[in-house]
């Protein structure tokens, strides 16, 4: 009977070593992410401008790529999937924990927001100001003497009490001294102003004095008219020229969807050009699958210089063709430089 006993207790524990040998397979996390088309969200309920509310038929549509944490089993899964790819943790955060890496594709977004307002208000004519903020903190560099006090998300106001209305004259500023220069940094964190001092570090590759940051601009903007723009849990800055083309829309009161399904990605800068962004052939298969029959690819003239660099060794539009002609039949892939181009499109197009 005993012996017996063994034999069980010993079955049982090759079947709960083989449990627990396919828990780790299956939910064991590696250090790399799944990249898949996510999905195209209609930008008409993002969107709120008081009094002008979109009464069209039709849609804009924001696009994304969903981001999963691989493991062992959905890693296999991925390899054998077309338009699903797997990119190290260093690509996709940079190195940052999840709540910096969060924390940034929300300024990214709320930046892209605001210049596809100012874009599209200053399209239809109407009063949009802009106010500089300060220079938004995006990372702080091992060397600065500033990391135990300056995070990522932080916004620089002033150094040494004076207030620049662009990164450029902050730079010129600190850039005139000399490397150990003591600096009074006023910064703001969570509605909070602070003040720290501490001297400068030479900057790697330019041997210039700097704080030791990596930087990007905080723009403010205010409208006449009011407008509420909520991209929800939507982040990043691809959703700039979706978004300036509902706000016009709604705006100016003029019916551009007529009617169609419209999708499209990239950045929209203050002077209204589209810039490239990442994983556009994903994003052609999440607007295909929603229903849109036009979509809006940032073009660059593809240079030999310039595909060395780019994802695939090929231009955002290039690869978004590519994935429409393969995957989304019936969909027009429409190259454009600037949110003009893509009004004109939508004007003089059925």
């Amino acid at each position: 009977m005993k012996k017996q006993d063994n034999v069980i207790l010993r079955r049982i524990g090759i079947i709960l070593g083989l449990v627990l040998l396919l828990g780790c397979f299956l939910f064991w996390p590696l250090n790399s992410y799944i990249e898949s088309p996510g999905t195209a969200a209609d930008l008409q309920s993002f969107v709120k401008i008081k009094g002008h509310p979109d009464r069209y038929k039709g849609s804009f549509m924001l696009t994304s790529v969903a981001i999963q944490r691989a493991h062992p089993a959905t890693y296999l899964y991925a390899k054998m999937m077309p338009y699903m790819s797997i990119e190290s943790a260093e690509d996709v955060t940079g190195g940052q924990n999840s709540a910096t890496y969060d924390r940034v594709q929300k300024f990214y977004m709320d930046s892209s927001i605001n210049e596809a307002i100012a874009v599209a208000y200053n399209a239809a004519h109407q009063k949009v100001t802009r106010r500089y903020l300060g220079i938004y903190v995006l990372e702080v560099q091992p060397n600065s003497k500033f990391k135990h006090d300056i995070h990522v998300g932080d916004t620089i106001t002033k150094v040494d009490g004076h207030h620049f209305n662009t990164a450029q004259g902050f730079q010129k500023y600190i850039g005139a001294k000399k490397v150990g220069t003591p600096l009074v940094v006023t910064y703001t964190r969570d509605g909070k102003t602070k003040t720290v001092t501490h001297p400068l570090v030479k900057i790697t590759n330019t041997n210039k004095p700097g704080i030791g940051i990596i930087l990007t601009n905080n723009m403010q903007v205010k409208t006449k008219v009011p407008v509420k723009v909520d991209a929800g849990q939507y982040g990043g800055p691809s959703g700039g020229l979706m978004f300036s083309l509902q706000i016009y829309q709604q705006i100016s009161g003029k019916d551009l969807q007529r009617g169609r399904k419209i999708a499209g990605t990239g950045t929209i800068n203050s002077d209204g050009t589209v810039g490239e962004i990442g994983g556009i052939d994903k994003k052609v298969i999440a607007a295909h699958r929603a229903g849109a029959t036009i979509f809006f690819a940032p073009y660059i003239k593809p240079t030999k210089e310039i595909l060395k660099y780019e994802e695939g060794h090929l231009t955002n539009y290039q690869m978004a063709k590519k994935a429409a002609k393969k995957s989304a039949p019936g969909m027009k892939v429409v190259p454009v430089t600037s949110f003009d181009e893509a009004v004109k499109y939508l004007q003089t197009h059925k």
